[in-house]
């Protein structure tokens, strides 16, 4: 087998964090693969909720957008997308929200509107889409995002998405119902909030990171955790079943389109 890649490894140890049974709004990308490789192994009783109004869907591959008939035909239910963010969302019925995003801060607030100024960008990017709801009200979000320090960013450009505000009580004092950023997941390793400043501090690393690649990737001073671990390597397990998730999502895209005949 051949070694994990680091893509493979934020993907599990994302994973790992779910739980069975949790309700889980789920992003497009890797967080779509970080809940189906859990709801494969250790947690098949997840319920997945994507943006589309699909809950509880099980895709044997992973879908294109939040649109693919993927989830509709291996869902239990489809609800009109309202539903899903009033009864769902704000009625505090998910367990945990999975986001990403262009831009990070040291306090877990996400840009996924612009780079440069907003009346001006430089890049107008997809936008908030329901990332703000889903910070404001699930129980807990965990945050996918590969680092560099376009990404993890002293300032951000545009504040889409509110994760711990300026640290230090903001957050519990703007009202916002959900527990804010409880991991941030990187290709190095994890980022978690000090439990009195809420800025994001390094609680963890891959096997083959190191913190001086961690501290680089980072535009501000990173702190660490007092203990910071070691995320155990991915097994054979969930290498194997990730991969192959992978390999039937290659193969079911690679397909070409081909449309009913039209009825007379």
């Amino acid at each position: 087998m051949t070694p994990a890649t680091r893509n493979e490894w934020m993907t599990v140890a994302a994973a790992r964090m779910l739980w069975n049974g949790c309700v889980c709004f789920v992003g497009i990308g890797l967080p779509s693969a970080a809940c189906n490789l859990a709801r494969l192994t250790h947690a098949p009783d997840i319920v997945l909720i994507y943006e589309s109004g699909t809950i509880g869907t099980r895709p044997d591959v992973l879908p294109l957008s939040i649109g693919d008939g993927e989830l509709a035909e291996t869902a239990a239910f489809v609800v009109p997308l309202p539903e899903v963010f009033s009864h769902y969302l704000q009625g505090g019925r998910v367990d945990v929200g999975f986001l990403g995003a262009a831009q990070v801060d040291r306090f877990g607030n996400l840009n996924s509107t612009v780079i440069g100024s907003y009346a001006s960008p430089a890049t107008r990017l997809p936008g908030a889409g329901g990332a703000p709801e889903i910070a404001a009200h699930a129980g807990r979000t965990f945050v996918m995002v590969k680092a560099s320090r376009r990404s993890f960013v002293e300032q951000l450009d545009f504040r889409t998405s509110a994760g711990f505000g300026t640290g230090a009580g903001a957050r519990a004092r703007s009202g916002a119902r959900g527990g804010g950023p409880r991991a941030v997941i990187t290709d190095f390793g994890i980022l978690s909030p000090h439990p009195d400043t809420e800025e994001l501090q390094l609680t963890a690393l891959f096997a083959d990171a190191t913190m001086e690649e961690a501290r680089a990737a980072v535009g501000w001073p990173l702190a660490l955790a007092e203990a910071v671990d070691r995320v155990p390597p991915p097994t054979a397990h969930e290498l194997d079943t990730l991969r192959a998730l992978h390999a039937r999502t290659r193969e079911a895209h690679a397909q070409p389109v081909v449309l009913p005949s039209p009825t007379r």
